[in-house]
């Protein structure tokens, strides 16, 4: 139980590998989790029923679902249908879809903070739809959501360990195997504990300079 400096000097090396996997996969899924999640907040403001049903029932039943599954799904179901990813691909792929449905939600509060002035004044104004989105309500309506994105980046940051099950070495599946070949658990995983704790409070900074640019 005596901490070993040499294992955690043998680890670092596996530690960078796995931190560029995690910071990887936490870039790439975020940026679908935003895209997706808007792209669905303005489809569930269609008139349309049929098109807000579909997309309500699609993301409430991946909201609703753990994100385990979904992995287990999308790793081992789809190959079997014809579609095949790479398991840092497929880990991207669950994180971006399944966070989506949460950002949803958290553009939809922005979007219904707008002022009801604003939208009348885009219409006095015979401001085209995309523009009244472009120019006036989603520049508003971001404004108020980044601290609650923000919550979310943490969060997907702290889901990116699940990936391990499909075999992607993000930094836990790389202290794992680490742990696995030399018998040393205490000091990888000590040294991936701290580091997500540094991540994510580096990005918390971060997100809190955006907001603040934002505001002004």
């Amino acid at each position: 139980m005596n901490w070993d400096w040499s294992a955690v000097s043998d680890f670092m090396p596996h530690f960078w590998d796995g931190l560029v996997v995690t910071l990887e996969a936490l870039a790439l899924g975020s940026l679908i989790s935003f895209a997706l999640g808007l792209l669905w907040a303005l489809l569930m403001r269609t008139p349309t029923r049929w098109v807000r049903w579909p997309v309500g029932v699609v993301t409430e039943f991946v909201r609703d679902t753990p994100l385990l599954v979904q992995l287990f799904f999308l790793f081992y179901v789809l190959p079997e249908w014809g579609v095949t990813m790479s398991a840092l691909t497929t880990g991207v792929v669950a994180i971006g879809l399944h966070y989506s449905t949460y950002t949803m939600q958290v553009y939809r509060a922005g979007i219904e903070a707008v002022p009801v002035g604003q939208w009348e004044a885009a219409t006095a104004l015979s401001l085209p739809v995309r523009r009244t989105w472009t120019a006036v309500i989603l520049p508003q309506a971001v404004r108020r959501v980044v601290p609650a994105l923000g919550n979310y980046v943490i969060a997907m940051l702290k889901d990116t360990p699940m990936l391990m099950v499909i075999t992607v070495l993000e930094m836990l599946g790389q202290a794992r195997l680490f742990s696995q070949q030399t018998f040393r658990f205490t000091e990888p995983l000590t040294v991936i504990g701290v580091a997500f704790v540094v991540v994510s409070y580096l990005a918390s900074l971060l997100l809190r300079t955006l907001e603040r640019r934002l505001v002004r």
